[in-house]
């Protein structure tokens, strides 16, 4: 994997619990493109703490790691499809439209996870991303799931209740 992640490079200051760099308590998940240009891969060695059954990794946890990978492949699509490198103006968000995990067998504790995932079909406002969860050489979870392009700021403004994204009014 490379050395700076697609966090770093494009949003140094992102405060996801999952993915962001700023979140002092968060998990700081890495996305990075694979030597396939196909795949992004990111690895996640959970806590004890993230225990659902004894010895078995929480299944919010999968989902979680699952949400945030997708997005930044997404987001890693659009940028290569644009031709520009992460992190390069004007920004491109993207945010979970639906979320699907199969949870296909137990994934143990004591090991890192690694997460394969890449755009399925068309890149388009609307995408779907796949993304796998192994635990060493056994896939344990599978996320199929939507991911839309937005305006971050029309998207903060209407959550909010907002008529004016420029004066928050």
């Amino acid at each position: 994997m490379g050395t700076a992640s697609l966090q770093e490079l494009a949003a140094p200051e992102g405060i996801c619990y999952g993915c962001g760099c700023d979140n002092p308590h968060g998990l700081h998940i890495k996305s990075y493109w694979h030597e396939d240009g196909i795949h992004v891969m990111a690895s996640h060695t959970p806590e004890a703490r993230y225990t659902g059954w004894p010895d078995l990794v929480y299944g919010g946890l999968i989902a979680m790691l699952v949400d945030c990978h997708s997005n930044w492949t997404a987001m890693a699509y659009h940028y290569r499809a644009e031709g520009r490198q992460p992190g390069s103006l004007p920004r491109i968000e993207c945010v979970t439209g639906n979320l699907g995990i199969k949870f296909i067998k137990p994934t143990p504790m004591g090991g890192p996870l690694t997460l394969r995932a890449r755009v399925e079909g068309e890149l388009g406002r609307k995408s779907r991303i796949i993304c796998e969860v192994h635990a060493g050489d056994t896939l344990t979870a599978m996320g199929d799931s939507i991911f839309v392009r937005v305006d971050t700021a029309q998207l903060t403004a209407a959550a909010h209740d907002r008529k004016d994204t420029k004066t928050g009014g």
